[in-house]
């Protein structure tokens, strides 16, 4: 168990993490574009936002509470200055 661990965090660790991220991101552009009014970000037309809204209900509470905790590409961690 500790060694199957050992070797995932040496090998697939970064890349499932950046998978996870960019997943993240194409869902919240995603949503933005489809469900922007929700936010005050007008897009596209409310019909196709209607057509999709009972696929997404499940969705939408994550979502806002994404983009309420979400930072800007400057302010992640691989970004900082560490050793300067």
């Amino acid at each position: 168990m500790i060694i199957r661990d050992f070797f995932y965090g040496m090998t697939a660790y970064q890349f499932v993490h950046h998978a996870r991220e960019m997943k993240h991101d194409s869902e919240a552009l995603f949503f933005t574009v489809t469900l922007g009014d929700l936010i005050g970000v007008p897009i596209m037309p409310p019909v196709y936002s209607l057509r999709l809204l009972p696929y997404v209900v499940p969705e939408i509470a994550a979502w806002k509470r994404q983009l309420a905790r979400r930072r800007e590409f400057w302010e992640k961690e691989e970004y900082d200055l560490h050793s300067v």
